[in-house]
């Protein structure tokens, strides 16, 4: 496709100056360059995320699981006020 571009003096500068470094006509130097800009970053390697388990302190018998329930267990019975025996 041919088309009108209008560049900034240090741009064109630039690719020049790459153009004559690589011995590469200026339109491919331009062409390289925009598709090197348009195409999507390569994603950074995050480090792993590594979790590291450690004993939780419950005694034995009391399930971690069911906590809520016993939490909604005591605020019933604080609800429903002492117990007259």
């Amino acid at each position: 496709m041919r088309t009108t571009l209008a560049l900034d003096d240090d741009v064109a500068a630039a690719l020049r100056e790459r153009a004559r470094l690589l011995d590469l006509p200026f339109k491919q130097v331009v062409n390289d360059t925009l598709r090197q800009g348009l195409s999507p970053a390569p994603a950074e390697a995050r480090p792993v995320y590594r979790v590291r388990p450690h004993p939780s302190g419950f005694r034995p018998g009391v399930d971690p699981l069911r906590l809520n329930q016993l939490n909604d267990s005591l605020e019933a019975a604080a609800f429903a006020g002492p117990r007259s025996e």
